[in-house]
């Protein structure tokens, strides 16, 4: 970040509160996979706020804008943004501490306790916000998302091609998906973006929030990047999600387990796909570092997906058979 841009941040930042630049600390707060960052404001009398810094050639803001103010109003639990100039890409906003929620996976009861509060979380999005200003998370889309998996996973990194049972997988994760009833989705409800403050947790990183299928938020959480459950306990987890969501009428009480879990299972495949490829194309197009070490967890978060598709068995043979045996040699060989 230039000299010039934290100046001019700065600078913004103390017009807020009708201060001199000088009296007020930034200090950093973290970053993204995107080029946002964050600084932590200090203001004279102790308080702390939050400032992202957002370049308007990189990123456009105001999706998070609209978004958070439409969820903040609905009373759901993310941060009130205070001001925001979207003209040059900065926004104040709550500060909601440093603790994202893998910190507070330090046992298996925890990680339990703690998904089993972000579940109940999901559900409040569920209830609470309306889709019907979100972008749809059509076919186009979510074919679009399953595509970066041959264009940037294996024809960019690896360049091997893509198995002839993938147009099949890719068609049946695809109507799977649309199938399942619309619901507001955060669409990267992962743990990293929760954030816990005084044991709330509270949603950040919501700006690509989509109209979408109801199982997509609990796979995020459930097959995210910090922990594996086992069948048992992702079954468990996901029995919570549905017997709530039946009974408070987001799920039809038509619906048996069964048919829940398997559309589970399949949406699970489809966002491991899509993070191998998105992993792929930070580390590529975008410079981005740390993101292939953990391709090994996502592919088996999709083992264990596939596992619960046998119409989809050759492809989950491809996957053990050539895809890891490929990724686990090219891993070995890179600096």
């Amino acid at each position: 970040m230039s000299s010039l841009r934290i100046d001019a941040l700065t600078r913004w930042a103390a017009e807020q509160h009708r201060l001199n630049q000088a009296d007020i600390i930034l200090s950093p707060a973290g970053g993204d996979a995107s080029f946002r960052r964050y600084f932590r404001l200090m203001l004279p009398d102790g308080h702390t706020q939050i400032v992202m810094d957002a370049p308007p050639a990189q990123e456009d803001s105001s999706s998070f804008v609209a978004i958070g103010n439409r969820w903040y109003a609905a009373g759901l639990p993310v941060p009130k943004i205070h001001a925001a100039n979207l003209e040059d890409g900065f926004l104040l906003l709550d500060d909601l501490g440093s603790t994202p929620l893998q910190d507070r996976f330090i046992d298996e009861a925890s990680v339990v306790s703690y998904h089993e509060k972000a579940l109940a979380l999901i559900a409040e999005l569920q209830n609470r916000a309306s889709p019907a200003a979100l972008p749809g998370y059509d076919a186009p889309l979510l074919t679009r998302e399953l595509d970066l998996f041959p264009e940037w996973c294996l024809s960019q990194w690896l360049a091997i091609p893509a198995p002839k049972s993938w147009e099949a997988l890719r068609a049946a994760l695809v109507q799977s998906a649309l199938t399942q009833p619309t619901v507001s989705v955060h669409r990267d409800f992962d743990a990293m973006n929760l954030m816990v403050d005084h044991e709330q947790l509270y949603m950040i990183d919501f700006q690509d929030a989509v109209a979408g299928p109801i199982s997509y938020d609990v796979i995020s959480l459930l097959r995210g990047r910090y922990w594996r459950f086992s069948n048992e306990q992702f079954t468990h987890l996901a029995a919570t999600f549905h017997d709530q969501a039946r009974r408070d009428g987001r799920l039809s009480a038509a619906l048996p387990f069964d048919a829940f879990i398997t559309q589970c299972h399949a949406m699970a495949a489809q966002r491991s796909l899509k993070v191998l490829g998105i992993f792929c194309r930070l580390t590529l197009r975008d410079q981005k570092q740390g993101y292939l070490e953990r391709l090994p967890h996502f592919l088996d978060h999709l083992d264990d997906s596939l596992a619960a598709l046998p119409e989809h068995a050759d492809f989950a043979k491809w996957v053990s058979t050539t895809l890891r045996p490929v990724i686990v040699r090219r891993l070995e060989d890179t600096p």
